[in-house]
């Protein structure tokens, strides 16, 4: 399985892909900006989206709903704040930073399983 990890801090970003390997996915894409995230996914379609919401350049939020305009992905948001997030993507998942493994893994499996709460906060 394939994941987009759109992360501006590179530690996150290999942290999360690390828990996303032991969750089954063997395959990654990695973004810092909207626009290289909506270049990835074009290159190659996720099986399911971890987004930062606040980017450097651009919005992890518009870079998702480009993403997803035409096929629906699972998505988790990474975020301080995701209230707008959740409003304009509502079937995402929102994991509260900092984060720690057990909540990534528990919003991976929600995310795939399209159930469970919107908000995990770990």
């Amino acid at each position: 399985m394939h994941a987009l990890i759109v992360e501006t801090e590179s530690l996150i970003a290999h942290m999360v892909q690390d828990i996303l390997e032991e969750s089954g996915f063997d395959s990654f894409a990695f973004a810092a900006t909207a626009a290289e995230a909506i270049d990835a996914a074009e290159a190659r379609c996720p099986d399911l989206i971890v987004a930062d919401v606040d980017l450097r350049e651009g919005c992890g939020i518009e870079a998702v709903q480009s993403i997803c305009s035409s096929k629906p992905i699972p998505v988790i948001f990474a975020g301080h704040t995701f209230r707008d997030a959740l409003a304009r993507v509502p079937t995402a998942k929102a994991l509260r930073k900092p984060f720690g493994a057990l909540g990534l893994t528990a919003a991976i499996a929600e995310a795939r399983a399209g159930r469970g709460p919107a908000e995990t906060v770990a």
